[in-house]
């Protein structure tokens, strides 16, 4: 009998990862009620357009000819399309050609969830994510490839978005980007650690020197292939067009010979494994087949969550095998024979074969050209026929209903997916009901500006406005270097260069900020600033981003508030020490922990003589209200008001602090300040 084992290992290693998070979008049959009709444009000048609802299904179809170049020339009459075997009549119908970028376009920073999504829409923008399997990834395998790799991305348009993710990288943290640089970046510093078991992080620390080799082994490979699942949903959730995932792996393997099974797999040598000096171990015995046949079972059927998980959200995989061509699976110095060795290889380029074939995507493997072989990739994602039917059969069982596509043109190849899932009446009475009544505008935008997920992956930027002398506003910025995700390897961040200058082009402050001075002031007169920051490491630029800042006229008759700054404390003596010093410049960060004590100063601007009333209250993500937070006013003349916030009481969770200023005669003002408790 075969049994699944490891799960509550497996389950914590990925607890490093959000793949539930896209769960509920899981299924790519579109939702959104009919768009309402526009005036149509003349005849000559008329897109195609293309309906949705509830019953209708979008297909993607490449069409190639015999040597894989696009069959660009194709009518809608030229495609026949099935549903479960009975046919469909064809209402929508374009060609899209991605292969130039758009004539006039500007390349737009992606800073939160929402950039990304408007971002995923653009089907002129094609979608490669570069999923490196260090866990099934030899260390010169890794090495060889960041060439091939690298010269690829360096062919992508610049509209293009791109990310990498790590079988240890979270979700949240795999984020669209047209930084292909940054990307470029991280894929110069992939390094394999197939076979090599030293603990990299706490989870693989929880079992590296626990179990055996064979076990670990089974770890990396459910944690990877869960992460391909993972990231499939995600990215069936931004668009339900066609969507890319390079996938750098050796492939998987079913079951470790005898000779590297380590009684614990970060010992090494005889007395770990007695048969690591015998060629022959394992050889002609009956127990090792029936072992190696349930193994390769359990393994396929990871695979087939896997191609499922891509069907679902119109995702093809693209395997590309760093080995090139290869005799055998195994070093000359594991002591394997050559008939072991060669099955294995054989068998770990089939895991990589099945997850391409059943995703409509391609395996580049057991050849040594593989850029080459990575040009196809391109072709696929460039040019490709969405077409688009109203299902006759209208399912609403949440069951899986096979598609076929045929062209009526002889001698050429045709691919689209395999099918879709059905929505379940659940789901149809979701998608009709009427949207709910979320959060207040001003609360989803304070909420923003903490999103888990956002292009800020080397440092964490805070710019402050305050009054500054002869009638100019004073504005601080300052930075703190990120530490990078788990899973993932990237430059540090050693320095920032601004550049503030006005819409007229005129430079206000210009200036480099190393990790030893990373906070700045400079005078500005109101209006908006254009904000450019450049991210530097060791090798040179890592990053960039533009953004406006709209720098208030603190001199105009009105009660106003400061931006108010933020610090946090972990113990009485650290706070007293904060309290103590105004000079102190706050801190970008957001994230607390439970036991962290708040301090917050905020100052208050009046038209007269007579201070303003400052008052807060604390408030959950939805903006309701919690309770009420005591205000210290100033002590002296052009002080603060003064906010002590312990968090020991609240759960972990984002909330807000909703400040308040008011004055007779003046309508009162408030600012919100959003952050997460952590548990």
């Amino acid at each position: 009998m075969r049994t699944r084992v490891l799960r509550p290992v497996v389950a914590a290693a990925l607890t490093w990862m959000v793949a539930a998070a896209v769960t509920a979008q899981e299924r790519p049959v579109p939702t959104a009620p009919p768009t309402p009709a526009q005036a149509p444009p003349p005849a000559d000048q008329q897109p195609p357009v293309f309906r949705t609802g509830i019953n209708f299904v979008r297909v993607d179809v490449i069409v190639s000819d015999k040597n894989g170049n696009p069959v660009a020339d194709l009518k809608q009459d030229d495609f026949d399309v099935s549903e479960d075997g009975k046919p469909q009549k064809v209402e929508t119908f374009r060609l899209i050609n991605v292969s130039q970028t758009p004539q006039g376009y500007t390349s737009r920073t992606i800073r939160t969830r929402e950039d990304e999504e408007i971002a995923a829409q653009d089907e002129n923008s094609r979608i490669f994510v570069f999923f490196l399997d260090d866990y099934n990834t030899r260390l010169m395998s890794s090495m060889s490839v960041r060439r091939p790799l690298v010269e690829f991305i360096s062919t992508l348009a610049p509209n293009d978005l791109i990310a990498v993710m790590y079988p240890l990288t979270p979700l949240d943290a795999v984020v669209l980007t047209r930084n292909h640089q940054g990307v470029i970046n991280t894929v110069e510093k992939f390094v394999g650690r197939k076979f090599d078991y030293e603990p990299k992080n706490d989870i693989e620390r929880e079992y590296v020197y626990k179990f055996p080799s064979e076990t670990v082994e089974r770890i990396r490979r459910q944690v990877s292939l869960s992460a391909l699942r993972g990231l499939s949903y995600k990215l069936g959730a931004l668009r339900e067009g066609r969507k890319s995932i390079v996938l750098v792996s050796e492939g998987y393997t079913a079951m470790l010979p005898p000779q590297l099974r380590a009684g614990i797999a970060g010992m090494t040598g005889v007395t770990a494994n007695p048969a690591a000096g015998n060629p022959l171990a394992g050889e002609n015995s009956v127990t090792e087949d029936r072992v190696r046949f349930s193994a390769e079972m359990d393994l396929q059927d990871e695979l087939r969550e896997v191609f499922a998980a891509a069907n679902r959200s119109n995702t093809s995989i693209y395997a590309v095998d760093p080995r090139g061509l290869s005799t055998g699976e195994f070093d000359i110095a594991d002591n394997i024979s050559n008939i072991t060795s060669q099955a294995a290889l054989n068998s770990t380029m089939d895991t990589l074969r099945t997850l391409a074939e059943n995703t409509d995507g391609r395996a580049i493997v057991n050849r040594n050209d593989l850029a080459r072989g990575m040009q196809q990739i391109v072709r696929d994602a460039s040019a490709y026929y969405l077409v688009g039917y109203s299902s006759t059969q209208a399912p609403q069982d949440g069951k899986f209903h096979e598609i076929k596509v045929r062209v009526k043109r002889p001698g050429v190849q045709v691919r689209a997916r395999k099918g879709y899932w059905a929505l379940t009446d659940l789901d149809v009475a979701r998608a009709t009901a009427p949207a709910r009544n979320g959060p207040a505008p001003a609360v989803t935008k304070a909420l923003a500006a903490i999103a888990p997920m956002t292009n800020h992956r080397f440092i964490r930027t805070w710019i402050g406005t305050g009054r500054g002398s002869n009638g100019l506003a004073r504005v601080t910025f300052l930075w703190e270097p990120l530490p990078p995700t788990p899973g993932t390897r990237r430059d540090e961040a050693r320095q920032v260069t601004l550049l503030a200058t006005t819409a007229g082009g005129d430079i206000v402050y210009r200036g480099k900020l190393p990790m030893d001075a990373a906070a700045v002031s400079f005078d500005a007169k109101p209006g908006t600033l254009d904000l450019r920051l450049t991210v530097e490491g060791d090798g040179g630029t890592i990053d960039k981003e533009d953004r406006a800042l709209v720098v208030p006229d603190l001199s105009i008759p009105e009660v106003m508030l400061g931006t108010p700054r933020v610090w946090f404390a972990r113990s009485a003596r650290e706070f007293q020490t904060l309290s103590a010093d105004l000079t102190a410049p706050p801190m970008a960060t957001r994230e607390f922990r439970r036991t962290d004590r708040l301090l917050v100063r905020v100052d208050a601007f009046t038209p007269a003589s007579a201070p303003a009333t400052v008052t807060a209250r604390l408030m959950n993500q939805q903006g309701g209200r919690m309770s009420d937070v005591v205000v210290t006013p100033p002590i002296a003349e052009g002080q603060p008001y003064v906010l002590d916030l312990p968090l020991a009481n609240l759960a972990a969770g984002q909330y807000l602090l909703e400040l308040s200023a008011m004055s007779e005669g003046h309508p009162p003002v408030t600012e919100l300040v959003a952050f997460r408790v952590q548990s």
